[in-house]
Formats: C-alpha cells, structure tokens, sequence
C-alpha cells in the first residue's frame, strides 16, 4: 500500500507554506499541536490527505484506539498524520497543515516523504512548530527561539537563535530534511515552564500562534485562545501561591527573567518592521473592521 492516501487534491494554492507540528516529545504542554490546531480551525482547513502508519509506528507505544459505532460495533482508528488546507484570501499566502504523533521509525524516510510533499504541493516555505520545558517562570512572556533558512527572515521574526546540541525528534529531523533540499524553512520552539509540565499551556501555544502570523502572513483571530492563556496564568498562580517552596522557586525564575529580559531590550525590532507588521494586519482585517 503507498504510504500517502489521497482524498482530494487542493488545487490553485497560492505559494503555500507547510506548517508542521507533532504531538509527544516535540510538544511540552500540547502547545505546538495546540497552535496548528486552533490556526487551522481558524482558517477552515480541510483535510485532503492522510500517510499510512504501517510504516511509521510501533504500534505497542503509540497504541490504536478502539471506539463504539452508534453503539452497534467496534472501530479501530489508527495513529496517522494527516495533510489539511486552508485558503487565506487576505494574505499572501495558502496554507498546508501537517499534524499527528510523533512516527516511531524510519524519520528518514519520513523526512523524504514530507520533502516529496513539498514539491507535489509546490510549497514555498516549510515551519515547524514545537515546544520544550525549560527554566521558565509562568508569569512572563513565553520565550520563542528558533532557526530560520535566511537571516532577514529571522531578524524580522526577532527570532532568538538557539544553540541546542543534544537529542532531536522528528521535528528536527524534518525540519533539516526540508532545509538540505533547498527549501526555505523556519523552526519555531516556545519554552514551557518545567513545574506545569503536565498541563497543557495555551499561553505558549498562543505565542507561537503570534509568531507564526509574522511568519508566513497570516491574522488569526485568538481571542479564545487568549481567553483560555488568561485563565491558565491564574490557575497556576494560585497553585504555586499554595505551596511556599515553589513559590520561592518562581520568584528566583522571575528574577533571572527580568535580568535577561533587560539584557535583549537592544533587540527590539525596528520601528520600520512595526509599521509593516500592523499595516498587514490592518488589510488582511478588511475595510469593515
């Protein structure tokens, strides 16, 4: 059986990027398959086309799922990723949504897949999307770093370049397969903090939401995301205000925030990027906003 399984194909998208997050090890707190998802509700995207799991997956740790039928019979669904498009007429741009587990085997040849994806669909730029636990206090602004294929590109993202060496997953790997076939590429990480690893954070799903419309020139309407980042804020708040060690903790993490905080304010972007940036949000809105 070919590993891709269409069911449509979305014609006439206009120089499409390629968005891809991976829900286990690349997602800390759910917040990069939170990001894709609530994007490409947003935008209305519709599946067109989904890639076998037979290949790609130990089936004894990423387990399929047995559902009831109109309580009639039984239903295996099988972990899968699956493609789905959105169309952005006040952008410059269509969109195409990758998401689903992380493969267990075989990324290379995954990472091949994807790259022949890529050329079938005539996509023009590749983000993935994923989140870590770090040193973070909840309290601030979810730091996003990354890499970018061009350095203009970064800089007007004021993306924070990381210099991680150490184990990858799959969004790694894809994200250097699509880099070594020539295609432009970003890699978008927001950090979440390793005291809430548990829970899932819409805050830093929100912020990597933000960093993808400047990416690939998109408005997404957040508020509800916004919504559920205030709530998840005051939750936290009041369970680390419970227990005066982890307090403690935080406030050290707060402190060393607001040192490094005050180390970057030189790395503002310019006012010239500001001006584009609001002027795209301003057209993509429409003149009955």
């Amino acid at each position: 059986m070919p590993p891709l399984r269409w069911e449509s194909r979305p014609d006439g998208l206009r120089a499409p990027a390629l968005v891809c997050a991976f829900r286990g090890w690349n997602d800390a707190g759910d917040a990069a398959s939170a990001a894709l998802g609530y994007v490409a509700a947003s935008l209305g995207a519709e599946r067109f086309c989904s890639i076998d799991p037979e290949d790609f997956y130990d089936f004894q740790s990423t387990r399929p799922k047995v559902k009831l039928v109109e309580g009639l019979h039984r239903e295996i669904e099988w972990p899968e990723v699956e493609l789905l498009a959105a169309r952005a007429p006040r952008a410059p741009r269509d969109l195409i949504f990758l998401q689903g587990p992380e493969p267990s085997m075989r990324w290379r040849t995954f990472s091949e897949l994807v790259c022949e994806l890529c050329e079938v669909l005539g996509v023009q730029l590749v983000v993935s999307m994923g989140a870590l636990l770090a040193d973070v206090p909840h309290t601030h602004a979810v730091p996003v770093v990354g890499m970018a294929s061009d350095e203009a590109m970064a800089e007007r993202l004021g993306l924070t370049p990381t210099n991680y060496e150490g184990p990858t997953g799959i969004t790694g790997v894809v994200h250097g397969a699509v880099h070594d076939a020539g295609l432009p590429c970003a890699s978008l990480w927001a950090s979440v903090p390793h005291y809430v690893a548990a829970a899932p954070n819409p805050k830093a799903a929100l912020a990597l939401v933000r960093k993808l419309e400047g990416l690939v020139g998109v408005s997404i309407d957040a508020g509800e995301l916004e919504d559920a980042a205030a709530d998840y804020d005051r939750q936290v708040s009041l369970a680390v205000q419970s227990d005066p060690e982890v307090q403690a903790f935080v406030e050290r993490l707060e402190q060393a925030a607001a040192e490094e905080e005050e180390d970057t304010l030189g790395d503002l972007p310019s006012g010239d990027v500001l001006a584009r940036e609001f002027q795209r949000f301003l057209r993509q809105r429409g003149p009955d906003s």
